[in-house]
């Protein structure tokens, strides 16, 4: 089946996403954490039971492309060692039956088990990119796109600086600790593709940053937020020269001269810069709770959405694709931030190069609290409003327990709505927004069923 050309000057592309986090700490690291075992949402969304349904669903809806996980962790055995009877298996079906370009994700917060150390492990930069470069070799032509790290700033963030995932490092040293070698191995994995696959697309995928303050006292703390989001893609483009005015941050932190000066001299530009933004999530307030400061998020809408492409633009002058963008809650509420946020990608697009929208995810996914007991995972806090109407501001509460089932983890933001049957199974019931979104590309392959049952 022929395929037009992906991300092209002047073309645009319409993505969708399954969620793909798939986190497996090695055995030892995972005890003497505490933490569960492992976090797959391909497993715990079902996908790995009914993928060809959801591809196709993808499909179905008019998707160009879909950004897909490669589970590294399950594939790359050992050094050297791959099993890829399962990803021969998607990538068949989704590019030469569906017609779908396939936007590789390499790397999704986790690592394979046999490097002990994850991220901060010392084989991890040529273990990349030896992976890389086996994946690149395998399918080249087939798969046109790939993403070598996703969202740098996020994994150091859950495994160098708050001890959520491997290494479970914490504070600046334990971020930095892992952000350089994830720079590292996303630059190496990025030449190996290149050096088997020349006409390959990189994507690079980063988490946007929208950090505000009104209190005098907060700037630095948010001018030092806004400075670290830019970090990684800065090392990995080459730019953290000793004139870059976090290099001596970087230092002060454990960053060792030496591995900043590599990534300096040996650049990776990518074909592509990745935009990942979450109108009530990725908008953060400083605010001062106790003897703490805490971000605290909320709905920054399209204002905040036009600021971070804008920034993304004017930092790097790259194409930019939106790679990563939903909102919580129900079928209205979705329908409605899609017609939004296309709207605003379609109007920017007039001043910026935009190449592609991708709404995240294609399903509901599972909260990555199960991995921790239904505990809270994440950085910022939400302000919590009271039967009486007094507001304050707290972490999420749990959600639940995990013996409780996956109902009480479902995350509503998928175009396909999940729900768990008295069995067991998960239910795919195609919502509103996957109509809007099928109406918005306009090369929808079939009507979209009403109700289509796992079995």
């Amino acid at each position: 089946m022929r395929r037009p050309p992906l991300f092209a000057p002047g073309s645009f592309a319409w993505l969708l996403g399954i969620e793909d986090t798939c986190v497996y700490p090695a055995a030892d690291v995972g005890a003497q954490s505490g933490c569960m075992t492992e976090l797959d949402e391909h497993r715990l969304t079902d996908h790995d039971l009914h993928w060809r349904d959801d591809l196709r669903h993808a499909a179905e809806l008019g998707a160009d492309a879909i950004r897909y996980g490669m589970s590294w962790p399950l594939v790359h055995l050992a050094p050297g060692e791959f099993d890829w009877a399962v990803l021969d298996e998607r990538v068949s079906f989704a590019v030469d039956e569906l017609g779908l370009d396939i936007v590789a994700d390499l790397v999704h917060y986790g690592t394979p088990r046999w490097l002990n150390g994850s991220f901060a492990d010392p084989r991890f930069p040529d273990a990349l990119a030896e992976f890389a470069g086996a994946l690149a070799h395998r399918y080249a032509g087939r798969i046109r796109a790939y993403t070598p790290v996703n969202e740098p700033l996020t994994t150091a963030s859950f495994s160098g600086l708050r001890a959520v995932w491997p290494p479970y490092r914490t504070g600046w040293d334990g971020w930095v600790s892992v952000a350089v070698p994830i720079a590292a191995g996303a630059a190496a994995a990025a030449r190996a593709i290149r050096a088997e696959d020349p006409a390959a697309i990189v994507v690079h995928v980063e988490a946007s940053t929208s950090v505000s303050t009104s209190s005098l006292e907060h700037l630095a703390e948010a001018a030092l937020l806004a400075d670290v989001g830019w970090l990684p893609t800065d090392l990995i483009l080459g730019r953290v020269t000793t004139a870059h005015p976090m290099h001596g941050w970087l230092l002060e932190h454990g960053a060792v001269s030496a591995d900043l000066d590599a990534l300096a001299i040996e650049p990776v530009v990518p074909d592509v810069i990745g935009v990942n933004y979450y109108p009530e999530l990725t908008p953060r307030r400083l605010h001062h709770v106790g003897d703490r400061v805490l971000q605290v998020a909320y709905d920054g809408g399209t204002r905040r959405f036009d600021q971070v492409l804008r920034g993304f633009a004017a930092r790097y002058g790259l194409p930019l694709i939106v790679t990563e963008t939903s909102i919580e809650g129900d079928d209205r509420t979705r329908s409605e931030w899609l017609t939004t946020a296309v709207r605003t990608v379609q109007e920017l697009s007039d001043e910026i190069d935009l190449r592609g929208f991708t709404w995240w995810p294609l399903l509901d996914f599972v909260d990555w609290s199960w991995a921790a007991g239904g505990e809270n995972v994440e950085e910022f806090a939400i302000e919590v409003v009271d039967m009486h109407g007094e507001s304050r501001i707290a972490f999420a509460p749990p959600l639940g327990r995990p013996n409780q089932g996956r109902t009480p983890f479902l995350r509503r933001m998928g175009l396909l709505r999940l729900e768990e049957n008295a069995n067991g199974t998960l239910e795919r019931v195609p919502t509103k927004a996957a109509e809007s979104f099928a109406a918005i590309t306009g090369r929808a392959r079939k009507p979209i069923e009403s109700h289509v049952a796992v079995r």
